[in-house]
């Protein structure tokens, strides 16, 4: 089965995304806004347990953080993802680096943009255009964060929660 492991902002926060995602987001329907924290990976029921019980130990060793949106941005010319700018702070960096040490030893692809997709799979000109308008836009949010999730895709391609993990030293 696939897994993959995210954090999801606020409503208030994905209501922003969403506006945007519905248009330009082929994925819209697919999973909720999030920010990636590792890359969808396959594992067998008895790798899931031992997985989640890593991610427990995980969320001990991270405090809750600030999570600071601040612009729209976007991966061209590599591709034309357009997403929502997370600021990187150094609980938000811990989290990635202990996801992708120990059990979860394999390197991620890309370095570590923290962000929130909101479109994709765009043709050259619509990106342009469409990245053109949100540049001259504000934004500004920022929010506690406070719990990541494993998730696990369906058949149809959809993503659902598999377990949550609160952030923070003796929470459970």
């Amino acid at each position: 089965m696939k897994y993959g492991i995210v954090l999801f902002p606020s409503k208030k926060l994905q209501d922003i995304a969403n506006s945007y995602r519905k248009r330009y987001d082929p994925h819209y329907a697919l999973v909720p806004p999030h920010l990636t924290l590792k890359a969808p990976f396959e594992a067998d029921e008895k790798e899931i347990g031992d997985i989640v019980k890593e991610l427990r130990k995980i969320a001990k060793q991270v405090k809750p953080f600030k999570l600071s949106v601040y612009k729209f941005s976007s991966f061209a010319p590599v591709n034309n993802v357009i997403y929502l700018k997370v600021e990187p702070n150094p609980e938000l960096t811990k989290l990635h680096e202990l996801l992708h040490q120990g059990k979860f030893k394999e390197k991620p692809e890309y370095a570590f943009v923290p962000h929130i997709t909101i479109g994709q799979n765009l043709s050259d000109d619509e990106h342009s255009d469409v990245l053109g308008r949100l540049k001259m836009l504000k934004i500004q949010h920022e929010e506690t964060i406070d719990r990541f999730h494993i998730l696990y895709q369906l058949e149809n391609g959809s993503w659902t929660v598999y377990e949550t993990f609160l952030l923070g030293e003796g929470r459970d």
